[in-house]
């Protein structure tokens, strides 16, 4: 109801507007006029518009205004490529054969004490559509197949969709890992996991209580999904694959097909690309230059370094024996005040003995003089007796 209302006000806007715009640019010469009104009518001035003339915002008038303005246009315009999505990884794998390339290239190579950072499987997940195989999952595995070992792996999928995965990888080329059934001890089994390619894995981290054991898997409402159980997912059938059964044949297709090829590549780019002997001695010059930098770079990183651990003993030492002389001064300063102390009582001990000492000189010299004036006595009175 609120749309038809709009449309009849609408039309009716339209309609005045247009009568507006009508009776302001044109004059009405429909019915005859007097000579008098029409020499009325001349006289009157009229005016042009120069925009537009009522409701701004109604369609033909919006399409006009959009139809005059100029349109933004750019020469250039960069679509995402798909094949860009996919380079840092194949950069990344060519840039871990080239340093062991160049480990091979070395006067003095040491390739048994070499790190081999060579990467011997990708597992590349797919999304489980259940229809079929994505454009960039395609194109990206294509790029990969010749320099690394595929497996490609999904969360979930029934049999059908395997199946149909296997035949598009198939038709289109796109050569994914096939474990090896020349070997006897592992014929058996690994032409039994061919046929499961590609495999259905799922991860947890949670414990869940099934039965009377604690094991990894994912709770759903209405069932539990066991990681490592064979029947709910491919995770064990993987991992069997990986470390126990094909560790070594992954290796060795790395370093015999993909590595091979890489250097192969290499070495032919080396022999096609003309070099003079001036490039070659520039080129040498650069790298040594480059070398010779990066070695005084780290010599003075290790220098700086030594430093910053020598300052911190250092440091660490002048703390310890400023300690240890605090430690030393305020034992001292304890000694000192107690030795003081005792002192000052030796002292208030020798002055109260002096004042001892005196008094009994004292005592001792009034019972002298007693005692010898009582001998003189005695004597006077004897000799008196005798007289």
């Amino acid at each position: 109801m609120w749309y038809m209302l709009t449309m009849e006000y609408y039309s009716i806007l339209r309609n005045d507007s247009e009568l507006l715009s009508y009776g302001m640019k044109t004059t009405c010469t429909s019915s005859p006029v007097s000579n008098d009104e029409q020499k009325k009518r001349e006289s009157i001035r009229f005016l042009t518009m120069s925009g537009h003339v009522g409701f701004e915002n109604l369609p033909d008038q919006l399409v006009n205004r959009s139809i005059q303005q100029e349109s933004s246009h750019f020469a250039h315009i960069h679509m995402n490529s798909k094949k860009v999505i996919c380079q840092p990884i194949v950069d990344y794998i060519d840039a871990q054969f080239e340093a062991y390339l160049q480990e091979e290239l070395k006067i003095k190579r040491s390739l048994f004490n070499y790190y081999d950072s060579r990467i011997h499987v990708c597992l590349y997940f797919l999304s489980p559509t259940g229809h079929s195989l994505k454009t960039l999952d395609l194109l990206t595995m294509k790029n990969l197949d010749s320099k690394v070992n595929i497996i490609p792996v999904i969360a979930k999928a029934d049999t059908k969709f395997k199946i149909k995965l296997m035949s598009e990888f198939v038709s289109n080329g796109v050569q994914i890992y096939q474990f090896p059934t020349d070997d006897d001890t592992v014929a058996r089994i690994n032409c039994a996991m061919n046929g499961q390619l590609p495999f259905a894995v799922v991860g947890s981290m949670d414990e869940v209580k099934v039965g009377n054991k604690m094991v990894k898997a994912r709770q759903y409402p209405w069932s539990v999904v066991q990681v490592e159980n064979e029947n709910h997912c491919d995770f064990v059938k993987l991992r069997e694959m990986l470390i126990c059964t094909n560790t070594e044949d992954l290796c060795e297709q790395t370093h015999t097909r993909h590595y091979e090829l890489y250097r192969c590549c290499k070495l032919e780019e080396m022999e096609n690309k003309p070099v003079s002997l001036q490039e070659t001695y520039e080129a040498k010059k650069h790298e040594f230059h480059g070398e010779r930098q990066r070695k005084e770079e780290e010599m003075k990183q290790m220098f700086v370094q030594r430093m910053k651990e020598k300052e911190a003993i250092l440091k660490e030492a002048e703390r310890e024996l400023q300690a240890k002389f605090e430690h030393l001064k305020r034992v001292h300063q304890e000694e000192r005040i107690k030795l003081e102390e005792k002192k000052r009582l030796l002292d208030e001990e020798i002055i109260a003995f002096s004042k001892q000492k005196a008094t009994c000189e004292i005592f001792q010299n009034q019972s002298f003089l007693a005692t010898g004036s009582n001998l003189r006595k005695d004597k006077d009175h004897k000799n008196s007796n005798y007289t």
